[in-house]
């Protein structure tokens, strides 16, 4: 193992025992900060792809707007469907109609050969 390898290997470990430190000695409430910053972060980088491909592509960001909010009203619409509950109602069996007669098959024809 060379002097990089291990150098990288110590590194690493120091980075996630850092890490590990940080969790432990930072309260809930700063940890739930750092959570929020990181997603704030995420949506702030989000947007500014999102904005860029919208101006490449406008046909195609419209489409996914459009099926986000298909996506949305349908979620919408079975959370109130399932609020109300099942739907209470009496149903009946038909039983189908018995045949008077069997069908029958009908007999081939055969063709005659006439011979000449």
């Amino acid at each position: 193992m060379s002097k990089l390898d291990f150098a990288q290997d110590r590194a690493l470990q120091l980075i996630g025992e850092l890490g590990d430190g940080l969790r432990k000695a930072v309260p809930g409430k700063a940890m739930q900060w750092v959570e929020t910053g990181a997603a704030l972060g995420a949506l702030k980088t989000g947007g500014r792809l999102a904005t860029s491909l919208a101006r490449r592509n406008p046909v195609l960001a419209t489409a996914a707007v459009a099926g986000a909010g298909l996506l949305w009203l349908a979620a919408r619409h079975r959370a109130k469907k399932a609020e109300n509950g099942p739907i209470e109602g009496t149903a009946t069996r038909i039983d189908p109609k018995p045949r008077t007669r069997p069908a029958r098959a009908r007999k081939r024809t055969t063709r005659s050969t006439s011979e000449t």
